[in-house]
This record gives structure tokens, sequence and C-alpha cells, in this order.
């Protein structure tokens, strides 16, 4: 498990863990207005030539993984003013219906809490060196991903 913990200046925490991820209450943040958090879960689905799927199996580059991540949480802070962002991430298995991340930011207002959570999302999935296989009732495939992207 890879951890960056949070500084008094940037209030970032990002961790890697082995299995599904949870929730996670914050802090009480005074002048937090705006709280969001986005849970990605393992959705069924049924692949015509292997069947059911059985869960997603992460893996990832872990030293790279969290330096990024640090680096989009902190933008996510300077960007939007943020109070809090807490970023974790699912290494190995994860079931069907389990979560394999949390995005969870805090800022004055619901707008820019909005707005970063949707941000960092889609820069994760572009940048970040984390990578999916989908294992099936018959076999198993590598998600295609976006090629990370330097600029996103």
């Amino acid at each position: 498990m890879a951890t960056a913990a949070p500084s008094p200046e940037v209030p970032v925490f990002i961790r890697l863990q082995q299995g599904p991820v949870s929730y996670e209450q914050p802090p009480a943040l005074p002048g937090g207005g705006g709280e969001v958090c986005f849970l990605g879960r393992t959705r069924a689905e049924t692949h015509e030539e292997h069947g059911r799927l059985l869960l997603l199996r992460y893996e990832a580059k872990e030293s790279m993984a969290v330096k990024v991540l640090g680096e989009l949480a902190r933008e996510a802070v300077a960007k939007h003013a943020l109070l809090h962002v807490s970023i974790i991430h699912s290494l190995g298995d994860v079931p069907v219906g389990a979560a394999s991340v949390v995005v969870h930011v805090v800022g004055a207002h619901r707008k820019e809490a909005f707005e970063a959570a949707a941000e960092l999302m889609d820069r994760l999935k572009k940048k970040v060196p984390i990578w999916k296989q989908e294992v099936w009732e018959d076999g198993a495939t590598w998600k295609d991903g976006a090629v990370v992207d330097p600029k996103a």
C-alpha cells in the first residue's frame, strides 16, 4: 500500500490499497460548504465471448501513481480553492458491486466541489499509471485505456 499523507499547506490525502475502497469522512472543515464524494464501483456486465464479469483487477506503478495523484489533487486545490481532497484507489481484485476508487473534495461552495471531483476523475483516468484487467467467467481481458496524456 502506498500513501501520501496530507501536509498543513496542502489538504491532500492519497492512498493506494489492496482490495475495495470505501468512503471515509473528512475532518470537519470550517468554511466547507460544498462536499462531493464520487465512488466508482465495478458494475455487472456480460461479455459475448467470456460471460459474466466477476471482478476487476488493478495494477499500478505505485510510486508514480501516488506522485501523479498528489500532483492532480494539489492542482485541483489551487484551481478550485478546495479545503480538502482525498483520492483512494484500489489495487488487486475488486468484485462486482464493490468500489475501486473514491474521490472526495470539500470546498467553500458546491459548484467548485462538483467541478473539481469530475475533473479529478477525468484526469485520473487519463494520466495515472493504473491498469485494469477484467476477469470474466471464461477468461480475462485488459481494458483499453487512454494513452497517458502528459497535458491532462
